[in-house]
């Protein structure tokens, strides 16, 4: 077991519709997290709010369009808005996905609407490098990049994507959130769905101090035979709780987001979601202690 420390940081996401819960409730959670490219507009009630939730909570900002794995260059105008909305919030942690999200069509630059997934190869890896130190250059900040749930897998690939991301970070600095349910979703459609094996085999490849967010998260369940999507519209479940405790018994008290984006629930659910991640993230970082 690797412990660092007992003081972890636990949040949630933040969602329109707990925007007055967020101002009004008393606090519960140590940190909020938000999609960036939701507040890229100039003013707006959207942007009041999360100027507001900044004076009584840390921001994460978690942006979900950058596209690092794309092979086309990240537009300048995104990049700028980014920029402009983290001087504005001083975030405390910023992340991204291993995904492409732009590309070209009939000599137009579009975006895919989605996180698309990539092949892991070494020209992947070398052009997402590539991308990551651009955008950390521009930004004077350090970048955490997420594993993602991918509906399909490339037969070039001959990287894992644990072994990827390993590489990336630590050739460009760029640190590593891992989202423990998208283990799971890819365990469950790809991998047999031994999903504590699953967790096992991943985040034994990463390196402790490569770390730096974890995110949970819940997925409705399927229909015989389909695909599980990655909704975050349920309760984390119990295998998704238990592949939590392997990361933390691997990497400390990693800063840890409760995503819940669908079928919303009220505050006090969302908080209870936390509560429970607390509580299991103290338990085990305590038996660490003792050992």
């Amino acid at each position: 077991m690797s412990v660092k420390n007992n003081n972890i940081l636990i949040g949630v996401g933040l969602r329109h519709p707990h925007f007055t819960d967020v101002l009004t409730q008393p606090k519960q959670v140590d940190f909020v997290e938000v999609h960036s490219e939701n507040f890229f507009g100039e003013g707006g009630a959207a942007l009041s709010v999360l100027k507001q939730t900044r004076e009584r909570y840390p921001i994460s900002l978690h942006s979900t369009s950058m596209g690092l794995g794309s092979r086309e260059e990240i537009p300048q105008d995104y990049l700028y808005r980014l920029k402009k909305l983290t001087q504005m919030i001083d975030p405390f942690l910023m992340s991204e996905h291993a995904c492409f999200t732009w590309g070209q069509q009939q000599g137009q630059l579009i975006h895919s609407g989605d996180l698309l997934p990539i092949e892991h190869t070494h020209a992947s890896l070398d052009r997402m490098c590539m991308q990551v130190d651009r955008v950390q250059s521009l930004l004077g900040r350090e970048l955490i990049i997420e594993n993602v749930s991918a509906y399909l897998h490339f037969a070039q690939s001959h990287l894992s994507e644990a072994a990827f991301l390993a590489a990336l970070s630590q050739r460009t600095g760029a640190k590593i959130l891992l989202d423990i349910n998208n283990i799971a979703v890819n365990s469950l459609n790809f991998e047999g769905g031994d999903i504590a094996q699953s967790i096992a085999n991943y985040i034994k490849v990463l390196p402790i101090d490569s770390v730096a967010q974890i995110h949970l998260a819940g997925s409705s369940l399927p229909a015989t035979g389909e695909f599980v999507i990655d909704d975050h519209a349920c309760p984390v479940s119990d295998q998704v709780w238990q592949g939590y405790e392997q990361a933390i018994q691997r990497f400390g008290a990693v800063p840890t987001l409760i995503e819940w984006d669908n079928d919303l629930p009220t505050w006090s659910i969302l908080i209870a979601e936390a509560d429970k991640a607390r509580a299991l993230a103290n338990s085990i970082l305590a038996k660490g202690e003792r050992q």
